[in-house]
């Protein structure tokens, strides 16, 4: 309790620029760890959502029972990059693209290979933007944990540099350089510099928890995309 209220002193002792540097810092940490936490729970929730349908989705007995639970795990990112490509599927059959009648017929097998193409690139296209679009919903306002990481440490510095700097002008207008009167100033300035490091190491490690955690998320949904592909290749346009 005597630290923190000795804390409390120095930096509401500190000069003006230590304690903008002090507030500055304050704004950096409150919005990284709100960042954390949010992204804490979202990607957890991805996983275990994502793990629900994965194993669903195996053991369905078609597409459209997948689909309609699909719809439940509005947290995964494997479900909702399935029903954009599912619903992609339906408009071409029902557009007529993709029909197995098509395919088995003799007289146009060029035209019908033709349609299996255009069908599975519409697919393709269809899945590929909307891993494009949850990779970029997953790493939105990450970056900023990394900006705090790099920018805290060299913020508070500065604040350290000011109030030293001050400290020393302070000594000479006294003339004094014992160390009862350089001590608490320059404490006051060395202040800034530990809150420039407490904002930046829980930044960075979590950026780098949460771009380990998207990528191996990407990589599920590159390969789920890539199974769906061949279910569909194999099951429909056949």
């Amino acid at each position: 309790m005597l630290s923190q209220m000795n804390l409390i002193h120095m930096i509401s002792n500190a000069c003006l620029m230590v304690q903008f540097v002090m507030a500055l810092l304050l704004i950096f940490s409150i919005v990284s760890w709100t960042i954390i936490l949010i992204k804490y729970f979202y990607i957890r929730k991805a996983y275990k959502e994502s793990a629900y349908f994965t194993d669903f989705f195996w053991k369905s007995r078609d597409l459209s029972e997948a689909f309609a639970k699909a719809k439940q795990f509005h947290g995964s990112p494997i479900a909702r990059v399935f029903r954009i490509g599912y619903m992609e599927l339906k408009k071409l059959t029902k557009s007529g693209v993709s029909i197995k009648s098509s395919q088995s017929s003799e007289t146009a097998p060029h035209s019908s290979l033709g349609t299996k193409f255009t069908g599975t690139d519409n697919i393709k296209r269809a899945l590929r933007r909307s891993i494009n679009t949850e990779v970029a919903q997953m790493t939105q306002t990450v970056p900023f944990l990394a900006t705090t990481g790099n920018t805290a440490p060299f913020i508070g510095l500065f604040g350290t540099v000011w109030g030293i700097m001050n400290s020393f002008h302070g000594i000479g207008l006294s003339g004094s350089a014992s160390l009862a009167v350089v001590a608490p100033g320059i404490s006051e300035a060395l202040i800034a510099t530990a809150a420039g490091l407490a904002a930046a190491i829980p930044a960075v490690i979590a950026f780098n928890y949460f771009m380990q955690k998207i990528r191996t998320l990407e990589t599920e949904l590159q390969s789920f995309s890539a199974d769906f592909l061949n279910i569909v290749e194999r099951d429909i346009f056949t």
